[in-house]
Order: C-alpha cells, then structure tokens, then sequence
C-alpha cells in the first residue's frame, strides 16, 4: 500500500479510523518556515465533525501534537510528524457487520487485495485519514503563503442545487461552505431530507488557486494536471476532476474555447481562463480552477442488499453508527491541502523555492 505523496515535499500519514491515533510525516520542508500549532489547529478544525446537523456527530477534535522538526518555532529542514490521539471512536456498531460488504465502500477491495482487514469503520479506508492530509496541507499552505500563493475551495452544487454566484466572503459564514448564500440554504434543506430519510447526498467542489507562477508542472509525465488530478482523486469519495471549462469544453468550437493572450502591467495574461491556469501541463500564471465530484456518502440506514463473504450468502444492511449525511460539505478543507502540498512540490521542482533553507 502506497502511503506516500509527493517527490521533493512528500507526506506519508498512518493509522486507522478506530485504532489509537492518527498521524503524518512531512519530509521536504525547508529550514526557517515559522509553525505554531495554533496554526495547524485551526486547519483541522475547518475539518471536523460535530459542528453542525449536517455532519457526522462524531466528536473528534482532532488534537494536533508535533513530534518532531520544529524547534523555536521554525521548522529545521528535518521531518516533521504530527499526531492526533481517537478519542470518540465507537467500535460497537461493526461487530454484527463486520463479514458483510457495505455497498459503496472499499470492504469488497481491501478484503480481495489483502484477505485481512481492519473492518472498524473501514480502518485505513475511512475519510478519517484524511485529517492527517488537512495537517501536512497546513503546512505546505503556510510555505506558500510565503509566496504570495492563495488556495481557496468551496461547494458549488449540492443535490442538484446549484450556487449562482461566488462571493468568498460567504464562504464561512453556512453550514454547507457555499459562495452563495440563497443556495446555502436551499442546500442545507436537501441535506436534512435526506438523513432523515436515512439517505445521503453527493456535491461538487471547486478549488482556486491564484498567484501561481507561470512555469510550474513538467511536459509529458508529471504534468501539473495530472499531479493535482491525482491528489484530488486520492481524497475519498472523489470520482471526477475537470479543469477550467472541463467537460464543457466539448460543446465548444475551438475558436470559443480558446484563451486568447494579451498584456497586462507588462505581464502576459489571458482574456479568459478556460484552460483553468494550465497549459501542456504546465501554470500559465492564471488562476488554477478544478472541479471535484464527490459521490454521495456511502454509509446509510437505508437498507440495501449486500453478500456476507464468509457465508458467501446474500444479505440486507443498514449502516449504523454517525455518519455525514453529506461528505461534501468537509470536503474543501482537504482539496485545499492536497492542492498546496502539490504546489508546494512543484515550486521546489522549479526552483523557486529552496528545498533546505528559507533563510539567507
């Protein structure tokens, strides 16, 4: 199993949804980054569970402790590993389930792949690793910020409600993390019917990247696409990415899809960003767009038909237990770090940031 991400700034993250704990290693950050773990705390809260009706109840608070590479404050160069302790795992709920598949879930993969397996709440499997991704982001975010580079992400559908505008100053302020406030709401409603049918919801993300330098991502392998492509589809329950005008694009003639190229302030731009900030795999200097699908939460009360694969008999399940009735909705604060850590990679990779020291 593969649990490193990244060639010059690369995390690794560990543990399982209901073991002790859970954690990452950051390898690759350079000397002199200034890091609190205020800082990275107020990351992880964006994340949580419990803060509304329309997440997991889980109380999770995620803790952060920092081990190792920091000292006074800033980093040293060496690798920095963070933990976060389980403190409100309930393991009772997957004891009668635990030789059944959950449709939607990788049950089915992880038992095929490896015949054994942590079934309490889909061990290694769980979105709950993905914490560990939001505190690795936390610090590739705070490199970047060192740059100029802002990474921003927001739901723009939900249900088939779609958000009609984007104010980012919205963002924060509802449940659903939606630039538009009216469809916020209509959101919310959507959510709420659904987990109280014992149903769920699926959505789409859209993540912003600006100040991105031109020239980053490489031309035929490790394209800047196909890195930020892999980070996105990496994140649980993601099953599409699209950049810039993305699937729309094969509606258009070439004449309306291309970017025509002007100046601006001495600087080359283009008139319009349906390439989404990348071109041949490489930034254009444009704002990054993507688009994120997330399918909607797998474990639901509705009953379903499923096969127990110690009896090899067919069965019916009702997955208890508290789950996020819309996973989108704590969805943008992991884009937002696998993003960064993307980013961060390739600015090193460029040269454009020294990968030892920030200081000097």
């Amino acid at each position: 199993m593969s649990n490193t991400f990244g060639t010059l700034f690369r995390i690794t993250t560990w543990g399982e949804s209901h073991g002790k704990s859970i954690g990452v290693i950051v390898d690759g950050c350079p000397a002199g980054l200034e890091i609190k773990e205020g800082y990275v705390q107020e990351e992880l809260d964006k994340r949580a569970p419990g803060q509304s009706e329309v997440m997991s109840p889980r109380k999770e608070a995620d803790k952060v402790e920092i081990l190792s590479g920091i000292f006074e404050g800033k980093t040293t160069g060496m690798p920095i590993s963070m933990i976060m302790h389980n403190k409100d795992a309930d393991s009772s709920k997957y004891e009668k389930i635990k030789h059944l598949l959950r449709p939607g879930h990788a049950d089915f993969t992880y038992q095929a792949k490896y015949m054994h397996r942590d079934y309490r709440g889909g061990g290694r499997s769980s979105a709950r690793e993905t914490a560990s991704r939001v505190a690795a982001g936390a610090i590739a975010k705070k490199l970047l910020e060192k740059y100029g580079i802002e990474i921003i992400a927001y739901v723009t559908e939900i249900a088939g409600v779609k958000a009609g505008k984007i104010d980012y100053a919205e963002i924060s302020k509802n449940e659903v993390r939606c630039p538009d406030k009216d469809a916020a709401k209509k959101m919310k409603r959507a959510i709420l019917e659904a987990k109280n049918e014992g149903d769920s919801v699926g959505g789409i993300c859209e993540i912003a990247a600006f100040n991105v330098p031109a020239g980053l991502g490489k031309p035929v392998y490790s394209k800047l696409e196909a890195d930020l492509g892999s980070a996105i589809l990496g994140i649980n329950a993601v099953k599409g990415v699209e950049f810039g005008g993305g699937f729309g694009l094969a509606r258009l003639k070439g004449s309306a899809a291309n970017d025509e190229f002007a100046v601006k302030s001495g600087r080359i731009i283009t008139r319009t960003n349906r390439h989404g900030g990348i071109l041949g795999g490489i930034s254009t200097g444009m704002p990054i767009i993507m688009r994120a699908v997330v399918k909607p939460a797998s474990s639901i009360l509705k009953k379903q038909k499923t096969v127990n694969y110690k009896t090899m008999k067919q069965e019916t399940i009702s997955v208890e237990g508290r789950h996020d009735p819309a996973t989108i909705v704590r969805f943008p604060p992991i884009a937002e770090a696998m993003t960064a850590i993307v980013i961060a990679d390739h600015m090193m990779m460029a040269g454009k940031i020294n990968p030892d020291t920030l200081l000097g």
